[in-house]
């Protein structure tokens, strides 16, 4: 296929946001590849409706990790969007922006050359995005294709809980996202407000677009190699359907595939770590050996408690219950299936109140966890999730083998450093005192899991170790850096070190994690990239960044 500018491979977030933004602003004419399929079911439009798929394979690929050894041999599931939209598609909605001293890290990790990718750089490329509900002008957009707002229901679990952080000496905030996420509150999902629907890169950004025919978008097209000549990226290889394609760009290909299939795709391309790809029989075109390191996540732990009524959302998802909120959502767009279920949580370190937050605690006023994980049919109940937001420990993304079917190997390093296991520890006890507190004590009837009975930080760590998992954020492995820095991947305006007409623009860009869920970050990341791309941002020697004290 001929007569593309810009190739995009990965219909995520990134990809739809760049694609959209070459086609519209640019008069591009763009290729989108995306992986997953070009449909969903109905009932992911519904705020409540991503649970319904939380464990299911039609629109993720589940990753089986490596065995961690710290983890006593476990190895933890990891899932990938594969449909189009990525996670804004399937995701939980959260609309969250992490913290300033996050992005001046990035730009740390840049020496400050290039491109400034600090708060104030970043914050119009946010509020460009934003069509918030409520909120507005400096920290926040309004009239952008994105719509956020508040959930449309809150459980009394909910409400209970950001009264006893509240009483525990977190103060409220009603906004976390000015670049400062301390306290307790309600959160931002990407759900427009008058339609009380998902608002996901598709609705914001692709719809619009339909009927375009400077967009072309390939559904089901699994990308197998990107093809050079010389050091300069072509275009791509890739099979639909099972029939091989080759598509050519005249300007750049573009990477958007994601933590675990950017670096995946770059290394079956001869990019990579040589010593690697000689070990999986694949011919060196570039060698760079951060390609697929640098892998971090947010990790979380619970601590589950029955309740002494129906609080929260305990059997609604079946039954009368379920049939009683389809009602009501349908004919008054309000109840239960507005809310996402998880619609508070709170910034802070467990140890130091006044330092920068190391966990996000979230309330779920539900038991998901399944009856052979604790030994007993739940009920009512609440679960209190501490997710580490730093972790130390990195870990790794590599090739299974040289064939393009096969799923990378994810090596996730969960409590790799000491410090990682020390910070989860302190959350879980922070998170069994707030349920020991008013006002949300009284409501609560015992601790079921891991049980009052586990004391201790050895029997803790081994529910920790047991239990913890993915906060569903992968970044970092083919992340940004200077020019003498050997692990970076990419520049500042994100080109592929060495090679040319070949971007990243998707989460494996970052240096380091944001501190929340990162969905808001990638798409900010993505608007910027595509003013990089076109030439609307220009790319200077040395940028002045605003510095935040450590």
């Amino acid at each position: 296929m001929k007569g593309f500018d810009y190739i995009v491979v990965g219909g995520g977030s990134a990809g739809c946001i760049v694609a959209a933004r070459l086609v519209k602003e640019s008069n591009a004419r763009v290729l989108l590849l995306e992986a997953g399929s070009g449909d969903y079911h109905p009932v992911l439009k519904m705020p409540a409706g991503y649970m319904k798929y939380l464990a299911s394979d039609k629109y993720l690929t589940m990753h089986q990790t490596q065995p961690q050894p710290q983890l006593d041999g476990r190895g933890v599931i990891v899932p990938q969007a594969k449909v189009l939209g990525g996670g804004s598609t399937v995701n939980a909605m959260v609309y969250m922006r992490g913290h300033r001293q996050d992005y001046a890290e990035w730009n740390r990790a840049l020496r400050h050359t290039g491109v400034d990718w600090s708060w104030e750089a970043l914050l119009p490329h946010f509020t460009a995005i934003e069509d918030n509900d409520h909120l507005g002008a400096p920290s926040h957009g309004v009239g952008g294709p994105l719509k956020v707002s508040h959930l449309g229901h809150f459980s009394p679990l909910s409400r209970a809980w950001v009264k006893t952080m509240q009483a525990l000496g977190i103060p409220y905030t009603p906004d976390f996202n000015t670049g400062n996420p301390f306290g307790v509150g309600f959160m931002q999902h990407t759900i427009d407000w008058r339609t009380r629907k998902r608002c996901s890169v598709v609705d914001a950004f692709i719809a619009p677009l339909r009927d375009d025919s400077r967009l072309v978008i390939e559904t089901e097209a699994q990308v197998e190699e990107i093809l050079f000549e010389g050091t300069e990226a072509r275009g791509v290889r890739y099979r639909r359907h099972g029939v091989t394609h080759h598509a050519e760009a005249s300007k750049e290909t573009i990477l958007a595939a994601g933590a675990y299939q950017t670096p995946k795709l770059l290394m079956l391309s001869g990019v990579g770590p040589q010593d690697h790809l000689a070990e999986r029989g694949i011919a060196l075109r570039h060698h760079l050996p951060g390609v697929g390191r640098n892998l971090q996540d947010h990790y979380e732990v619970p601590v589950v408690a029955t309740t002494r009524g129906a609080f929260g959302y305990y059997g609604q998802d079946r039954g009368w219950p379920m049939i009683k909120a389809g009602i009501e959502y349908l004919l008054f767009k309000t109840g239960p299936v507005t809310t996402t279920g998880v619609e508070t949580c709170a910034f802070f370190d467990p140890l130091d109140f006044s330092a920068t937050p190391t966990i996000q605690m979230f309330c779920v006023p539900t038991v998901y966890l399944d009856r052979d994980v604790m030994g007993r049919d739940p009920g009512h109940g609440v679960t209190i999730n501490s997710l580490l937001l730093r972790p130390k420990a990195t870990g790794r993304v590599t090739l299974r083998d040289a064939h393009p079917a096969s799923l990378p190997v994810i090596d996730t390093q969960i409590f790799g450093h000491p410090d990682d296991l020390a910070r989860t520890l302190a959350g879980f006890h922070f998170a069994r005192g707030v349920i020991a507190a008013s006002p949300i004590a009284d409501m609560i009837e015992q601790e079921i899991f891991p049980g009052a009975e586990v004391t201790g930080d050895e029997a803790i760590a081994a529910h920790c170790k047991r239990m913890v998992k993915t906060g569903y954020h992968p970044v970092g492995t083919c992340r940004m850096g200077h020019e003498q820095d050997p692990m970076a991947v990419v520049t500042a305006d994100l080109r592929v070190r060495g090679l040319e007409k070949l971007r990243v623009v998707d989460a494996s860009i970052m240096p380091n994690i944001i501190s929340g869920n990162t969905n808001a970050a990638v798409m900010a990341v993505a608007h910027r990239a595509a003013d990089l791309i076109a030439g609307r941002e220009r790319v200077v020697e040395e940028t002045p960044c605003v510095e935040v004290a450590l």
